[in-house]
């Protein structure tokens, strides 16, 4: 059987805005498009990171509909942001890892069905959290990450065009999201509350690059790929883009609301 080429992964150390961060996948995704269209090949990339405080909503909800629920969180200090991606309402800040894979379903044999690429993701997040932490999670009939019926420790919503995806994974490391995901009912599931990492062992995670390594190795296990570190100086066109996120956060003030306000 034919081996597939790596995956390439970067870890953004500072938060990052949701809004750019979207468009840096929009990017990726036509550049990845424009190359398949032409013949070319192109990488499949793994980017990790922590969001600034953002409330965000999948294409099942209008901004009409949403309207209320946006002025109501934007008033507690978080950004709002409406998706193209799966789910509902949900949360994204520091002390979680969210993760954005833009892989080509297409060059497995056969291509790679959606709910089995989800299922990859469940996996590696399940494998992560037993082999790191060793947190046992339970089955779940929701989609996402459950420490038991009526916690949720991380989430999963993607998009996939032409066999492209985009979006991707969530999962609370520390207690910080926990605060801000109390304001809302996350996922459309009144009866489930958000866990973390933390919450579970009683112990905080002190270093997120190591976390986000974690989940790289056990992303690789699960998925039977190898994953290369992204050389934000090679010449590639994706290189480029991810090198410039990472020029442009630079520049912005570190000043993000680390709690909800009142």
């Amino acid at each position: 059987m034919m081996r597939l080429p790596p995956i390439f992964w970067h870890y953004f150390r500072t938060p990052l805005p949701y809004a750019r961060t979207l468009q840096l996948q929009e990017m990726i995704y036509q550049l990845q498009l424009q190359h398949r269209r032409a013949g070319e090949t192109f990488p499949e990339v793994l980017l990790l990171l922590q969001h600034r405080p953002v409330f965000t909503g999948g294409r099942r909800q209008g901004e009409e509909e949403m309207k209320t629920e946006r002025e109501r969180l934007e008033n507690i200090r978080a950004d709002f942001s409406l998706t193209n991606r799966g789910g509902q309402l949900t949360y994204h800040g520091p002390g979680q890892i969210t993760g954005y894979p833009l892989l080509d379903l297409s060059r497995s044999t056969p291509p790679l069905g959606i709910r089995d690429y989800i299922c990859l993701i469940q996996k590696s997040l399940e494998r992560y959290l037993s082999s790191t932490h060793r947190i046992e999670t339970v089955p779940s009939e929701h989609t996402g990450i459950f420490l038991d019926a009526h916690t949720k420790i991380g989430s999963i919503g993607v998009q996939v065009r032409h066999r492209l995806t985009t979006h991707g994974f969530a999962l609370n490391v520390t207690n910080e999201p926990l605060n801000w995901f109390n304001r809302i009912v996350a996922c459309g599931l009144d009866d489930v509350k958000a866990g973390s990492v933390e919450s579970a062992t009683g112990t905080r995670p002190e270093d997120m690059g190591k976390e986000a390594e974690a989940i790289v190795a056990n992303f690789s296990e699960v998925t039977g790929r190898e994953m290369v570190p992204l050389d934000l100086t090679g010449p590639g066109s994706i290189e480029a883009v991810v090198s410039e996120m990472e020029e442009y956060v630079a520049r912005l003030p570190q000043d993000w609301a680390t709690a909800p306000a009142p």
